[in-house]
């Protein structure tokens, strides 16, 4: 399989490019290294079937030409920090929603016809049904993010209408792990190297959230890519449960033996858009067979880790 990843220096991206090619595939990797590490390309950068892109998804014509020769795209590269949406209003529409048009054309224009797109839980908004299912009628959107990937798998499912092509999308929950850069436990752990004796916390520490470990989530992607047949399949990935913030600050604290202070910033939500309940029904992914093989402190513990033994990860992020 010749297959192509946009975003194939970031966190996840880049654990897929390695997957890929442990499993004998042709793969070339699009990013603009604005949020992407070379570091984590070491790897694929040694293997010769792997070819490195230094391209902006907003330049059209450089997505047109990285196209040639591709069977599928893994479209990763994406704005994934939602906080800052009312700061910059335009980061979410060209990031998330403009770039997975110039994705989509380049694709038609070079007879590319399977995409697989990482969308998120965020499109649900504040739902009312928990654990919530992909069949859920949408709300009204509370984040600039979510609304930026409505968009974008609105557009991917009127190009496999229009065009043939086969969607795969992926309603993420929150992703932990290796080469994880930015999120929850990131800033926790920073915090604390800073003033290990006090934690600032957005909301008040009662969000409820859903987690998943990124190996769990790049074997279910390959999973569904390899197996399912519509035009276009949605699926939610995530895990059977969820944890308070709460949860997650005593696991973080209890792994660094240290017991800070907890300064709350008050209310529900962390930020605007931040919903206060995530947590996805993913029993339509379970029915082909898939289970997350970490749990929600499983993972927390494996990212903190590889922030332990990655300081220079911290220190890139400023």
């Amino acid at each position: 399989m010749r297959a192509l990843v946009t975003g194939a220096a970031g966190f996840i991206g880049s654990t897929l490019v390695d997957r890929l090619l442990v499993e004998g595939h042709e793969v070339t990797g699009l990013d603009n290294f604005s949020t992407g590490f070379r570091q984590f390309l070491e790897g694929a950068r040694a293997n010769p079937r792997f070819r490195l892109l230094e391209t902006d998804l907003l330049d059209l014509d450089a997505v047109k030409q990285s196209m040639a020769g591709t069977e599928i795209v893994f479209h990763l590269a994406a704005n994934a920090d939602v906080r800052f949406g009312p700061e910059r209003t335009r980061v979410d529409l060209e990031q998330n929603t403009i770039v997975t048009w110039n994705v989509l054309e380049g694709m038609r224009v070079n007879g590319v016809k399977r995409i697989a797109f990482s969308s998120t839980g965020s499109v649900y908004g504040e739902p009312e049904v928990f654990p919530t299912p992909e069949k859920a009628p949408f709300p009204l959107q509370t984040s600039l993010y979510g609304a930026s990937k409505v968009a974008a798998e609105g557009m991917i499912s009127a190009y496999a209408t229009a065009f043939g092509f086969q969607a795969f999308i992926f309603r993420f929950v929150s992703i932990l792990g290796e080469r994880y850069t930015h999120g929850h436990v990131f800033d926790f752990y920073r915090q604390l190297l800073a003033h290990p004796e006090r934690l600032d916390v957005l909301g008040n520490g009662l969000q409820r959230k859903s987690y998943l470990y990124v190996q769990d989530c790049v074997n279910a992607i390959l999973l569904v890519a390899g197996k399912c047949t519509d035009a276009v399949n949605i699926f939610n990935l995530g895990t059977d449960e969820y944890c308070q913030v709460n949860d997650s600050i005593g696991w973080i604290c209890g792994h660094l033996g240290i017991d800070p202070q907890r300064r709350y910033a008050g209310g529900e939500r962390g930020w605007v858009g931040d919903s206060p309940f995530i947590f996805l029904d993913c029993a339509r992914m379970r029915s082909l067979g898939w289970r997350p093989e970490l749990t929600i402190q499983q993972g927390i513990i494996r990212t903190l880790e590889f922030l332990q033994r990655n300081a220079w990860v911290l220190e890139a992020r400023g």
